[in-house]
C-alpha cells in the first residue's frame, strides 16, 4: 500500500458503504436522503485530500495505489489508483453526483431509501472506473453502472421508461460484452490483467473490442439511438448524471485504455476513422439539438455533440488536444448536470418542457433567469469561458491532423451558440405560451443550493482553466500517447 492509498479506497469504499446503509436501515424518507446528501459531500472532501495528495508533475504515473491479489493464478488483482488526468474526473463525479443527491433531496423522490441507496452505488462504481488500474476491475465497475442506471430509468423514469430502459441495456450490453472479450485475451495474452505491468498491445481488433463499448456508452456517432429516450425519460438529476458522468467513463476510457495502453501506429492505423466518427457525431448532434422541441431534447443532443468534440480532441494524438479534452470533459459534465437539473426545475413550474408551452419564465424570476443565462452562456463558449478554452485547445491539437477537422470544429461552435441561444430564448424570453409558464415561484433556497455549487465551479474554471490543463500530464512536451505506446 503506497502512501495515501486509503484515500483511494476510501473514494470507492465510503458511498458504497453508505449505499448498504441506505438500503438496510429503517431511516424515513428525509433522513436518509439528509444521510446521502452527507455522504456524497463527504465523497467531495475525499477527493479534495486526494487532489492535495497528487504530484502532478508526474503525469501518467499511477499515485495513491492500493494493490491486493484477487485471482492470484490468473494475474487479477484488486489495483486502483490515480494519475493526473483521472484525479480530475473522480472530482467531477463527487460534485455533480453530490448536486444530484441534493436535487433528488429536494424533489421528495418516493421510496427514498432504494434511491438514495442506488445514487450512492453509481458513484462508487463511476469512480471504481476511473481509479481502476486492473482490466478486469475496470470492467467489473464498468458493468456495475449499468445497475443503478437500469434500476433508477425504470422505475422512476417518465411514462415511457421501459422502452428506454431497454434500449439503455440491449446498446451497452452489446458493447460491453465486446470489451469482454477483448479483456480475456489481453489478459491472457499478457499473463496479467494488470494496465500498469502489460506491455502496450499491437492489435487492432482488441482496440476495436474496447472501442465499441466506449463509443456506445459515450454515446459517439452512429451508437447513439438510446439516448433521447433514456434522457428524456430518466428524472433530471438521472439524466444530468448520464450525460455528465457516465459518458465521461466512456470518454475516459478511450484514453486510458484505447490510446494509451495499445501501440501508437496501432492508433493511428484507426485514427482517421475516428476522428471521422467524431465530426460527424459533432455536426450531426448540434443540428438535433437546434431542431429539438423541448429542452430536454436541446441538452441531449447537444452532449452527442460535445461527446463528438472531445472525440476530436483525444483522436488528435497531441498534447493539446489531451489537455483540451480533459478539461472539456469537465466542463461538460459541470454543465450538462447543471443543465438537465434546470430543465427539471423549468418542467416542475410549467409542467412540461415542450418549447410551446414555455416562454416568458425570466418575467419574476431572477435567480432561475441568472443561472439559465450564465450557464447558457458558458455552454455555447463565449470567450473567456472555461468551455472557450477547451473547444480552443481541441482546435488546436485536430488543426495539426488536418485543417478541415478543424473548420468543422469552429463550425460547430457556431451552431453551438444557435441551440443555446434557441434554448434560452425559448425559457425566458419569449411570450409565455401557456398558464404554466407564467405560474411558481423563483428558485428556492434548496434549489439554489444545488445549483449555485455547480456554476461556481464553471467560473472558477472560466477564471483559471489552467487549474485542469497545467494539472494534467505533468511538465512534459511530449505527447503521452507517443511516450507509451511508440510512433
Amino acid at each position: 500500500m503506497g502512501q495515501g492509498a486509503w484515500i483511494t479506497d476510501g473514494l470507492v469504499l465510503l458511498p458504497l458503504a453508505g449505499a448498504l446503509l441506505c438500503w438496510l436501515s429503517p431511516l424515513p424518507r428525509v433522513a436518509v436522503g439528509v444521510v446521502a446528501l452527507a455522504l456524497s459531500l463527504g465523497e467531495v472532501a475525499l477527493w479534495a485530500g486526494a487532489l492535495a495528495r497528487v504530484d502532478f508533475s508526474q503525469g501518467l504515473t499511477v499515485q495513491l495505489e492500493e494493490r491486493a491479489e484477487w485471482f492470484g493464478d490468473l494475474g487479477i488483482s484488486y489495483h486502483v489508483g490515480l494519475t493526473g488526468f483521472s484525479v480530475w474526473l473522480v472530482g467531477l463525479t463527487a460534485v455533480a453526483m453530490a448536486a444530484g443527491v441534493g436535487y433528488a433531496l429536494w424533489a421528495g423522490r418516493e421510496r427514498a431509501r432504494a434511491y438514495f441507496g442506488l445514487m450512492l452505488f453509481l458513484t462508487a462504481a463511476t469512480v471504481g472506473v476511473f481509479v481502476a488500474q486492473d482490466y478486469l476491475l475496470f470492467y467489473v465497475f464498468w458493468e456495475a453502472m449499468l445497475i443503478p442506471l437500469y434500476v433508477l430509468v425504470g422505475v422512476w423514469g417518465g411514462p415511457d421508461r421501459l422502452a428506454a430502459t431497454l434500449k439503455l441495456v440491449i446498446y451497452t450490453m452489446a458493447g460491453s460484452l465486446l470489451m469482454l472479450a477483448a479483456i480475456i485475451v489481453l489478459g491472457l495474452q499478457n499473463g496479467t490483467f494488470d494496465m500498469v505491468e502489460s506491455p502496450p498491445s499491437s492489435s487492432v481488433w482488441l482496440f476495436l473490442g474496447f472501442a465499441a463499448a466506449f463509443a456506445v456508452k459515450a454515446p459517439l456517432f452512429p451508437f447513439h439511438g438510446w439516448l433521447p429516450d433514456a434522457y428524456r425519460q430518466a428524472p433530471p438529476e438521472v439524466a444530468g448524471i448520464l450525460s455528465g458522468i457516465v459518458s465521461k467513463a466512456a470518454a475516459y476510457g478511450f484514453l486510458a485504455i484505447a490510446i494509451l495502453r495499445f501501440q501508437g501506429h496501432t492508433v493511428r492505423d484507426v485514427q482517421e476513422a475516428v476522428l471521422a466518427l467524431g465530426a460527424i457525431g459533432l455536426v450531426y448532434g448540434s443540428l438535433l439539438a437546434f431542431r429539438a422541441p423541448d429542452a430536454r431534447g436541446v441538452v441531449a443532443y447537444s452532449s452527442l455533440a460535445q461527446l463528438g468534440l472531445i472525440t476530436l480532441g483525444l483522436f488528435a494524438l497531441n498534447l493539446a488536444g489531451f489537455n483540451g479534452a480533459v478539461l472539456q470533459m469537465v466542463n461538460h459534465g459541470l454543465i450538462s448536470t447543471a443543465l438537465f437539473l434546470l430543465c427539471g426545475v423549468v418542467e416542475q413550474r410549467a409542467g412540461s418542457g415542450h418549447f410551446s408551452l414555455l416562454g416568458g419564465m425570466a418575467r419574476g424570476r431572477p435567480a432561475l433567469a441568472t443561472l439559465v443565462m450564465t450557464t447558457g452562456v458558458i455552454a455555447l463558449a463565449v470567450p473567456g469561458s472555461t468551455a472557450f478554452a477547451g473547444e480552443f485547445l481541441i482546435l488546436t491539437g485536430v488543426f495539426d491532423q488536418g485543417y478541415g477537422w478543424a473548420i468543422v470544429g469552429a463550425g460547430a461552435m457556431v451552431l453551438a451558440a444557435m441551440y443555446m441561444l434557441r434554448l434560452i430564448s425559448a425559457i425566458l424570453h419569449e411570450g409565455p405560451r401557456s398558464a404554466g409558464a407564467t405560474r411558481g415561484p423563483d428558485l428556492r433556497l434548496g434549489e439554489l443550493g444545488v445549483l449555485v455549487p455547480l456554476l461556481a465551479c464553471l467560473l472558477v474554471l472560466s477564471a483559471w482553466p489552467a487549474a485542469v490543463t497545467s494539472h494534467t500530464f505533468g511538465q512534459t512536451k511530449e505527447t503521452p500517447a507517443l511516450a507509451k505506446g511508440g510512433r
